[in-house]
C-alpha cells in the first residue's frame, strides 16, 4: 500500500517523532556535569549531573526508609546501594518531589521547593550572575564564573569546603590556629536522616596538629599529634599504613591557615572517610570483586581509645587486667571508685614536687625533682611546644617550670612539654612515644630500688627455668632415641618390600610435564607419640574431616612445621586400611608432581596407622564451592587455574608417569588447595596400577562419588 506524504497520517508520524525527539534531547542535556544560569534541575523529571568520569552524580534523593527529599551527591558508578557523600539541604528537606535545583538571579546556587522557596542556597560573595556549577570527577560541587568553569582555585563557592559527614581525597581539611577554626565533618543524625547529628570530627586547631572527634562539644577520641608521616596516637596504624601515608599537610599560608589533604596509594581507589551517626570514624575502601565497602580502619576500637578513659593522670592499657593504672609515684585519687571499676577519677601525686613546696624559698630547687621514662605513651593532650632544641635542652625547659608534668622530645615534631594534668595518657604496646614524667627525687629513689629488685628475681627465675627445660629436653630426647632403637615402625618401598631405615633407590619424576630420573624423596619415620603430640592426642578440636578410611587431623611439628595426619581405622572396623595404606605409601612416594599431594612420611605401630601429609591452609575446593559467602573469593581466573591444574595432575596420572593409575574418587573434597589457590590432588588409597599395555582393569571395590 503507498501512502501519500501529504496524508494526515505523515503529518501526524513526523510530529510525533519530533515531539519525542524533543523530549529526549531535554533529558539527555541533564545528564552532563554542569549547570548553568539558564538552566535548572528538577526532581520531577528525575534530572541529575554526571561527573566527566561517570564517578559521581549530583540530584535529588530519599534516604533509605524515608520519604524526604534532599539535594546530595552520590557515586555513580557503584551498584545497588546509594552511597551519598554530600548534601546540601540537610537541615530543611523536602516533602515531595517539586524540589528544584538551580543558579539564582544573584549567581549563586539555590534549592527550591514546590512552592519555590528557597530551602538552601551557597551564599557566597558573587560578583556576577554569569556564573555555573560543575560536579568534578573528585566529587567536589564548584561554583565560578562560566570562563573560569572547573578551576577551583577560581571558585566563589565548592562543596569540599562545606563537607557533611564524608572526607574524599583532595578534599582540604581546614585548620586555622590564628583564628581557631576548622572545617569538621558532622555526622547524619542517624541512617535515615541526614541532619546534623551529634558527632563531629575535624583537626584540633590548637597546639600540634591532630584529628579529634567530638560528641557535640565533649572530646571523645584523639589520632594523637601528627608527625609528619602518621598521627602518633594510632595503636594499629602499622595494618593499615599505606593508607595512611596518603595524609599531607600544607605549609601554613598568610593568615596562618593550614590545611590536611589525602590522596590513596592507588589513584584508581574508590576511598572514603565516614563520620558514622553511631560516633565511629571509618575508612572505607571498595572491593570491586565483593561489590561492597570494605572497612580498612575505625576508631575508636577500644575502652582506651575513648577520650581519657582512665582520668587525668591515669594509664589505659588494653592488654592489661584491668585497663586502668597509675605510674610510678601515684595512686588512684578516689580508692573506692576505682576499686569497683570505675576510674574517671584519675589519679593523684602521692608526693608534691619539690620544686612546688619550694615556691615560697628565693628560687626553685628544681634539682630535687627527676623524671621517669615511660615507653610506647600515647602523649597526652594539650601540649605545648616550645623551640626546638634536643632533649637536655627539652629536659631543661621542663624543669625551670614548676607548672611542668613531664616532657617528650619527638623528631619530627620537636620538644612537647604538658604544664597541667597528664589527660588521655595511653600506652600502645609497640608503639607510641618515650615521655618522661617528672617525680620528686623521694619517689624515683624508692621506685629504682623496686626496679632493681624485681630485675633480679626475674633474671634469677628466668635462668633456673632456662637450666630445667634444657634438661627436660635433653631427657625428652633420650627417651626418644631409645623408643626409636628398640622398635622401629615398618615401612613399604617403592617395590612394595618392607624395610626399616635405608629409603633409597631411582624412580621418575615429572618436573613442568616431562619425565626425568632421579632420586628417589625420602620418607620421614615419625614416632607414634610426636605425631599424637602434634595433633593434641588427636583431639575433635585439631580434626579437619572424615575420609573414607579414616579422619583427618590437623598438627604441629616441634619445628613449628604444620601437617596433615591421616588416621586408617584399625582393622577390626576397616578392612581395606592396610591395603590402601600400603597403596598410598608405595605411590606416593613415586609420584611426585606440583598438583598431586606430597607425603611427608608416615608411622606404623600395633594397630595405628598413620600418614603424614603437607598441610593445605586453605582446605579443600569443595570448601569455596558450596559455600555462598567463600564462592565469591573464586573469580574466573582462579577458577581456570584450578581447573589447569586438576587436569595436570591427572595427565601426569593417566600418562606421564610410568604407573598407570586411575584415582576412582576423584571429588571436590580430594582437591585441597595450598597457600595460593593452588590445587593438589589426594587420598590415592583406592588407586589401581594399570601396566604398560593396559587401557582398563577390573576392581571389585565400590567407590567414587
Amino acid at each position: 500500500m503507498n501512502i501519500d506524504p501529504k496524508t494526515p497520517v505523515v503529518d501526524f508520524l513526523f510530529l510525533f517523532l519530533f515531539v519525542s525527539s524533543c523530549c529526549f534531547l531535554g533529558r539527555c542535556c541533564y545528564a552532563i556535569d554542569t549547570i548553568r544560569s539558564e538552566q535548572s534541575i528538577r526532581d520531577i523529571r528525575g534530572e541529575t549531573l554526571i561527573s566527566q568520569d561517570d564517578i559521581f552524580e549530583l540530584g535529588f534523593f530519599s534516604p533509605p526508609n524515608s520519604t524526604l527529599r534532599y539535594v546530595g551527591i552520590w557515586y555513580h558508578k557503584i551498584d545497588g546501594e546509594q552511597t551519598v557523600v554530600w548534601v546540601a539541604n540537610r537541615d530543611v528537606p523536602i516533602s515531595d518531589r517539586n524540589g528544584v535545583l538551580r543558579i539564582g538571579n544573584d549567581g549563586n546556587l539555590e534549592v527550591l521547593d514546590g512552592n519555590n522557596t528557597i530551602v538552601w542556597t551557597s551564599n557566597a560573595s558573587v560578583p556576577s550572575s554569569n556564573t555555573a556549577a560543575i560536579l568534578l570527577g573528585t566529587g567536589n560541587f564548584v561554583l565560578s564564573s562560566n570562563e573560569s568553569i572547573g578551576h577551583t582555585t577560581k571558585a566563589y563557592w565548592q562543596s569540599f569546603d562545606h563537607p557533611t559527614d564524608t572526607y574524599l581525597p583532595e578534599m582540604r581539611v581546614l585548620m586555622s590556629i590564628v583564628k581557631g577554626e576548622n572545617h569538621a565533618l558532622r555526622s547524619w543524625k542517624s541512617a535515615s536522616d541526614p541532619s546534623p547529628g551529634n558527632f563531629s570530627i575535624g583537626v584540633d586547631p590548637f597546639g600540634a596538629p591532630q584529628i579529634v572527634i567530638w560528641n557535640q562539644t565533649r572530646r571523645m577520641w584523639r589520632s594523637g599529634q601528627w608527625n609528619g608521616v602518621v598521627f602518633t596516637g594510632v595503636p594499629n596504624v602499622s595494618s593499615f599504613a599505606s593508607f595512611l601515608y596518603g595524609f599531607r599537610l600544607s605549609e601554613p599560608e598568610a593568615d596562618g591557615s593550614m590545611y590536611f589533604t589525602y590522596t590513596p596509594p592507588n589513584a584508581s581507589d574508590l576511598v572514603r572517610f565516614r563520620m558514622g551517626w553511631d560516633g565511629k570514624e571509618e575508612q572505607l575502601r571498595w572491593d570491586d570483586g565483593l561489590k561492597s565497602w570494605t572497612v580498612v580502619q575505625s576508631e575508636p576500637v577500644s575502652d582506651c581509645d575513648l577520650y581519657n578513659f582512665c582520668g587525668n593522670f591515669g594509664v589505659c592499657d588494653i592488654t592489661k587486667i584491668p585497663k586502668c593504672s597509675c605510674p610510678q609515684g601515684f595512686r588512684p585519687k578516689f580508692q573506692d571508685q576505682w576499686n569497683r571499676g570505675n576510674w574517671s577519677g584519675g589519679c593523684e601525686r602521692r608526693t608534691e614536687l619539690q620544686c612546688k613546696r619550694n615556691a615560697s624559698d628565693a628560687g626553685c630547687n628544681s634539682e630535687q625533682d627527676g623524671f621517669k621514662g615511660l615507653r610506647c605513651m600515647k602523649l597526652p593532650d594539650f601540649a605545648n611546644r616550645v623551640t626546638p632544641g634536643n632533649s637536655e635542652t627539652c629536659r631543661g625547659k621542663c624543669l625551670a617550670n614548676c607548672s611542668c608534668n613531664a616532657y617528650a622530645d619527638v623528631t619530627t615534631i620537636g620538644c612537647l612539654i604538658w604544664t597541667g594534668d597528664l589527660i588521655d595518657v595511653q600506652n600502645l604496646d609497640k608503639a607510641g612515644h618515650l615521655m618522661f614524667l617528672r617525680l620528686p627525687r623521694s619517689e624515683l629513689g624508692s621506685g629504682k630500688k623496686i626496679s632493681n629488685l624485681v630485675i633480679a628475681i626475674i633474671v634469677l627465675a628466668g635462668v633456673f627455668f632456662l637450666c630445667i627445660t634444657i634438661w627436660l629436653l635433653w631427657r625428652c630426647k633420650r627417651k626418644m632415641k631409645s623408643e626409636i632403637r628398640n622398635s622401629i615402625p615398618t615401612f613399604y618401598g617403592s617395590n612394595g618390600n618392607e624395610f626399616s631405615a635405608d629409603l633409597s633407590g631411582s624412580t621418575e619424576l615429572v618436573v613442568d610435564g616431562s619425565q626425568v630420573n632421579g632420586p628417589e624423596l625420602p620418607l620421614f619415620n615419625f614416632n607414634f607419640k610426636c605425631v599424637a603430640a602434634a595433633t593434641n592426642n588427636f583431639s575433635e578440636e585439631n580434626k579437619l574431616g572424615q575420609g573414607g578410611f579414616g579422619p583427618v587431623y590437623k598438627g604441629e611439628l616441634p619445628t613449628s612445621q604444620q601437617i596433615a595426619v591421616k588416621r586408617l581405622e584399625v582393622a577390626g572396623r576397616s578392612g581395606q586400611g592396610s591395603e590402601e595404606f600400603k597403596n598410598e605409601i608405595i605411590l606416593i612416594a613415586k609420584l611426585q608432581h606440583r598438583n598431586l599431594v606430597r607425603l611427608l612420611g608416615c608411622c606404623i605401630q600395633g594397630e595405628e596407622k598413620l600418614l603424614i601429609y603437607e598441610y593445605m591452609p586453605n582446605k579443600s575446593l569443595d570448601y569455596f564451592l558450596f559455600d555462598q559467602t567463600k564462592q565469591a573469593l573464586l573469580d574466573w581466573g582462579k577458577r581456570f587455574a584450578i581447573i589447569e591444574g586438576i587436569a595436570r595432575g591427572l595427565l601426569y596420572l593417566h600418562r606421564d608417569s610410568r604407573l598407570r593409575i586411575i584415582h576412582r574418587d576423584l571429588k571436590s573434597g580430594n582437591i585441597l588447595l595450598d597457600e595460593e589457590m593452588n590445587p593438589k590432588i589426594s587420598d590415592f588409597g583406592m588407586a589401581r596400577i594399570f601396566g604398560c599395555n593396559q587401557y582398563e582393569a577390573n576392581t571389585v571395590r565400590v567407590v567414587g562419588t
